[in-house]
């Protein structure tokens, strides 16, 4: 096929994209900046409906992935990218008669702050304050399934905390905090979640889009993806920090303080119209604190998908790559 992916410069999509030209697919990507990818890349704004148009030309399928992630930013910013960027992306695929689209979407669309045990991937809740990012994604989702039709399949996957080596978010910033000596758990750390390793989570999307066809059950649907191993947040969290060769032991905030200080640092931050991301929000509090983990049987009945590389395997394959790391380093 040929695939237009966009915001191909993300952790997801880039790797996405190198297994769709690895299995020998045409490539075109769409980003704001140039990405390490042997492939077309067409460089511009998902929100600008005419570029989304020229790139998706001669497409036969869309893995549409551009977002703007995080907390930092006002609701027309968020708007602005994650809707009206789907529908561009929606729009596009109609004009050059593309046929199947996967809206890469995220749990959190579902997530009102409790537990989730099990769950299944539950309708978008729409209407939420102060949460751009969540409320942005939930009507972008919406509006990509209701484009579902026997012209065009949709299916939006959802992958559920998205990491591996050169991950920026997750790793990332677990990584800064622990060598800074700041590392804390929400609570005692105890709170199941599951995570997708990233080479899942691009495995998913290449099965959803296989797996899209008008009369297939999964047009119009939505799919949660994760590796089925739900962890105590405290292993994940030591895990990733043993495999960058840090040793330490985290402070525990209970729950309720941390979601009283995650709304105090986002009144803060909005104040100060800071740009960078704030240490804590009221959101990750959520997410920290409380158990989130899915049922993976929907994914793997419907798209015939499972994850290909365990949580202990992507461990050692980090715990690599900071070597690698480490070793380069030492030579310059």
């Amino acid at each position: 096929m040929k695939v237009l992916v966009t915001g191909a410069g993300s952790l997801l999509a880039r790797r996405t994209a190198e297994v769709l030209i690895e299995r020998g697919d045409q490539v075109v990507c769409l980003q704001r900046h140039t990405a390490p990818l042997d492939t077309e890349q067409i460089l511009g704004d998902i929100r600008a409906d005419e570029v989304v148009t020229r790139a998706a030309e001669g497409c036969d399928a869309i893995i549409h992935a551009a977002a703007k992630v995080g907390v930092v930013g006002g609701w027309e910013e968020y708007r602005s990218i994650n809707v009206d960027g789907t529908a561009n992306v929606i729009a596009a695929a109609r004009r050059n008669g593309v046929g199947r689209v996967v809206h890469v979407s995220t749990p959190s669309v579902a997530h009102a702050g409790v537990s989730i045990v099990g769950g299944a991937a539950e309708a978008p809740v729409v209407g939420r304050g102060g949460a751009s990012y969540p409320e942005s994604k939930a009507i972008a989702e919406n509006l990509a399934l209701a484009a579902a039709s026997p012209a065009i399949a949709v299916v939006a996957i959802r992958p559920h905390l998205v990491w591996g080596p050169g991950d920026t978010q997750l790793v990332g910033r677990i990584v800064e905090r622990a060598r800074a000596g700041r590392l804390a758990l929400v609570g005692d750390g105890t709170a199941l979640i599951d995570t997708t390793y990233i080479d899942c989570g691009a495995g998913a999307l290449v099965a959803a889009l296989d797996a899209a066809r008008p009369e297939a059950r999964c047009n119009g649907r939505a799919y949660v993806v994760a590796n089925g191993e739900p962890r105590p947040i405290r292993e994940l969290f030591l895990g990733i920090c043993a495999a960058a060769g840090i040793e330490i032991e985290p402070r525990q905030v209970p729950r309720r303080v941390a979601l009283f200080v995650g709304s105090a640092v986002e009144r803060l931050w909005r104040l100060r119209g800071a740009e960078t991301e704030p240490p804590l929000t009221r959101f990750l509090a959520e997410q920290l604190g409380t158990a989130h983990w899915f049922d993976p049987r929907p994914a793997r009945d419907d798209l015939g998908w499972t994850p290909s590389v365990t949580i202990d395997e992507g461990l050692a394959r980090l715990r690599q790559w900071y070597a690698a790391d480490a070793g380069a380093s030492a030579t310059i």
